[in-house]
């Protein structure tokens, strides 16, 4: 069985490496569709989705109208510093291929119930283009007691 819960939010970034228009300090309305894949439980529900919001929310709150800002980009965390708006700093260079794994990442931190075995986070950009990462849990039999 799959389910899918979609969030959305505003964040800034810019990527300094680009050679084009992205190396500017810009903004999109991201979207995160997230598909979680297992078995059924007694009562025939994968997960909730309320519970799939106490998962995600809280991360999307964090990013919700900030920008978020590669550890080295010390020239705009100094100007945001100074304009004192909200800003995440990342290892990493804010691409939507880097954001999608990100959301994997802290998802997989959490400890999630035992049905569940695949998660597939899909971070859209924009309305038209998107990146993907998919997550397999791997769950250990017991064998015995």
């Amino acid at each position: 069985m799959k389910i899918a819960k979609t969030f959305d939010w505003e964040m800034g970034h810019r990527l300094p490496f680009h050679k084009g228009k992205c190396k500017n300090l810009h903004g999109h309305s991201y979207k995160l569709r997230l598909e979680v894949e297992g078995d059924l439980d007694e009562q025939g529900m994968l997960i909730d989705f309320y519970d799939v919001k106490k998962i995600v929310n809280p991360i999307i709150e964090n990013l919700d109208h900030a920008c978020m800002v590669y550890k080295d980009d010390k020239d705009l965390i100094d100007a945001l510093d100074k304009l004192n708006s909200k800003f995440v700093i990342v290892n990493f260079h804010s691409t939507a291929e880097n954001i999608c794994k990100y959301f994997v990442d802290e998802i997989k931190k959490i400890s999630l119930p035992n049905n569940i075995k695949k998660i597939t986070a899909r971070v859209y950009e924009t309305e038209d283009s998107y990146a993907e990462k998919n997550y397999e849990l791997v769950r250990r039999r017991r064998i015995g007691n």
